[in-house]
């Protein structure tokens, strides 16, 4: 299951959604694209148009990750993940957050699952995530199945903490800073602090340097106005 970055957001949309505001579920296609478009709890911020969410849907509805639901006044949309899946609310809740926010920390997955999913304790999470990772690639039966889900990416450089993904799209680039970790993507965008502290030693330099030519000037335009010294007394006794 390779789906692009459009068709993850819907998907994930359509979770959230489902979860956290289940008396306005199924979603329209206007209020599905308000949530792909929002602003809080996603990364990256997207700016789509009904046309790019609408062709997404197609795309899902061809997988059967995403229904129509026909007796409405307007078309609307929910999605079927976890039957397709076979996923456990608890995988539902944590898949749903890599969709909508990428790569995390277990620790971070806790703390923005509260509206989703109360995990007890961070073994918690990494026992769910750890579950997600190691799915048979075929079921009991024999039939090809999703596989895993989820991945451990590689510590990255300046991480305290490694961090997972999900495996419904194309591997995440890890160069890019937009799976960095917060701190590192901070960093990613600004000057480090040995940069920073060169900067400063050179202005400060200059403006010593800028110091002591006025000083050198003042010194100058001083002695020029200072008045002649009186002539000794040469008188004869």
């Amino acid at each position: 299951m390779q789906l692009d970055p459009i068709q993850l957001r819907v998907l994930g949309s359509l979770i959230e959604k489902e979860i956290t505001t289940p008396e306005n579920y199924p979603l329209s296609l206007n209020a599905l694209l308000n949530a792909c478009n929002q602003r809080s709890s996603r990364d990256p911020v997207l700016d789509l148009d009904e046309e790019q969410v609408r062709q997404a849907l197609h795309v899902l509805e061809d997988a059967d990750l995403v229904t129509p639901v026909r007796d409405a006044r307007v078309p609307k949309y929910e999605h079927r993940i976890r039957t397709v899946l076979n996923l456990r609310r608890d995988e539902t809740a944590i898949l749903c957050l890599l969709l909508l926010r990428g790569p995390q920390t277990p620790g971070e997955l806790r703390s923005r699952a509260d509206r989703l999913y109360t995990f007890d304790d961070l073994t918690a999470v990494q026992s769910t995530l750890e579950r997600l990772a190691a799915r048979p690639a075929t079921d009991e039966s024999g039939n090809e199945s999703a596989g895993p889900l989820t991945i451990l990416l590689p510590r990255q450089p300046g991480s305290r903490e490694a961090r997972y993904a999900h495996l419904l799209g194309d591997p995440p680039d890890l160069t890019s800073t937009q799976y960095a970790a917060p701190a590192d993507r901070a960093e990613a965008g600004a000057p480090n602090q040995t940069q920073r502290l060169a900067r400063l030693e050179a202005e400060v330099a200059a403006l010593s340097a800028a110091l002591q030519v006025l000083q050198s000037r003042l010194d100058s335009l001083e002695s020029a106005t200072e008045p002649p010294a009186p002539a000794g007394d040469s008188s004869v006794r």
